[in-house]
């Protein structure tokens, strides 16, 4: 069905605003972007980048609108995961079937170019503009330098909040009688740091990899970049004994990182300017209903749902929901109020169940990846599925090579879980993991 143009105006110019933008405008209707922070093509980006994953749902929405291949140009596939083991040999394991990777791809990269393939397509940028209210009813904005300042007032058609986690448009929504909303923050925190390339430009470890050093509550990551460097995030609790709290003096963050980390203690030069300069960002879980108002008001992405980044679907989520919101414009033509409620009614499930993935990858990854009875679990699962590829799919594959929805790969996770937690009970299960029996007996649970 076709659409009258509207005058749309998005909050936040991040991945998810600039990528709706392009969307709309493709659609024929007039978009504005509001962003209170200065055009990101005109600063250094740095200290609070964790590089993306960008896997099938994200390539998804891109491939819709013709810029798969372009984006491609930007990223580096990594078909594998590179463990760093205390005392033990590097070793690696393979994502998914053949030919499955994901990508990464650095967030400041990828943003750069969405502002400018929307501008290109006739999309107003407004940077340094606080919106400070929102006039629900009516789709006003309201802008100035300050709070308590002049204000300037803008009127649409409708309004979309893109503009994250703390979103000023969910705030206002938040205010009205029987709206749903709730933040969890973990207690690990996160920085970023850098491992620069070597002296001829290429790349210090294996640049198709995704590299974790488990450490029980802590961990560092590392995603490589075009330029031969690689941006790493460590993740570590706020307080407690190995914590941000504890490490204060170059001398005890020297300490730390040979201890934990002696293999890219001499790759990163700038580790300690890094590590003090670069700020140490929380973690939160978000959640809330509804995301619409009448025909005039949506959130989409993050400020709709933060997830935690644990299992790299952030971007890829907020990605999607552009891919559906785009599929039912299209069904319901100029019938904003039926859009915006088969919208929400069907995104926000597949919020939730990405945003309980995510936090229980957070909890197997920080903790479980050391236990012994979860690495036997482990193995089993992968042993039975190389024998029964059609009849046990990895959660992770079902979220991250799969554009099935989400609600389906926690479903199915949950029921495999279950089957193996019997499993798990059966004698001698450490000495006969491999057996016909185990087989055998997965086969009748399924």
């Amino acid at each position: 069905m076709t659409q009258t143009s509207k005058n749309i105006a998005i909050v936040g110019s991040g991945l998810v605003g600039s990528l709706l933008a392009l969307y709309l405008k493709r659609l024929g209707h007039s978009v504005t972007v509001f962003d209170r922070r200065p055009d990101i093509r005109n600063i250094k980006f740095s200290g609070r980048s964790i590089n993306l994953a960008m896997s099938n749902r994200g390539w998804k929405t891109l491939r819709e609108i013709g810029l798969e291949e372009e984006v491609k140009k930007l990223a580096i596939p990594l078909d594998k995961r590179a463990m760093h083991i205390v005392g033990q040999a590097e070793y690696y394991q393979n994502y998914g079937k053949e030919g499955e990777a994901i990508w990464s791809i650095s967030r400041g990269v990828l943003n750069r170019k969405m502002i400018d393939l929307a501008e290109n397509a006739g999309v107003i940028f407004k940077f340094e503009e606080k919106v400070w209210d929102v006039d629900l009813p009516t789709a006003k904005l309201f802008t100035g330098d300050t709070e308590k300042g002049q204000w300037q007032e803008y009127r649409f058609d409708i309004i979309l909040g893109c503009d994250g986690a703390f979103s000023r448009v969910r705030h206002k929504m938040q205010r009205r009688s029987r709206f749903d909303y709730s933040q969890d923050f973990i207690d690990v925190g996160y920085k970023e740091l850098t491992i620069p390339p070597n002296e001829d430009g290429s790349h210090k470890l294996d640049k198709n990899s995704f590299h974790i050093w488990p450490r029980g509550k802590f961990m560092l990551i590392a995603m490589p970049n075009l330029d031969g460097s690689f941006t790493c995030t460590l993740f570590m609790p706020f307080e407690g004994e190995v914590s941000f709290e504890n490490i204060n003096t170059t001398e005890q963050a020297k300490t730390f990182f040979s201890t934990y980390f002696p293999n890219v203690m001499q790759d990163m030069d700038d580790l300690m300017e890094d590590f003090f300069n670069n700020p140490t960002s929380a973690m939160v879980t978000m959640k809330c209903y509804p995301w619409t108002y009448w025909d005039k008001v949506a959130l989409v992405g993050d400020s709709a749902h933060a997830v935690v980044p644990f299992y790299g679907q952030g971007m890829n989520a907020g990605f999607e929901d552009i891919y559906e919101l785009n599929r039912i414009i299209k069904k319901h033509g100029d019938d904003w109020e039926a859009i915006f409620q088969e919208y929400q009614k069907e995104r926000k499930p597949n919020a939730d169940a990405i945003a309980e993935l995510s936090y229980r990858n957070f909890i197997e990854m920080s903790s479980k990846t050391a236990e012994p009875k979860f690495l036997l679990q482990k193995k089993i699962e992968k042993h039975f599925a190389s024998r029964h590829p059609e009849k046990w799919i990895p959660a992770y594959s079902r979220v991250t090579f799969s554009d099935k929805p989400y609600t389906e790969a926690l479903a199915l996770g949950d029921a495999q879980e279950a089957i193996m937690k019997k499993v798990m009970q059966m004698p001698d299960i450490e000495k006969n993991w491999d057996s016909v029996a185990v087989e055998e007996k997965i086969l009748s649970l399924l």
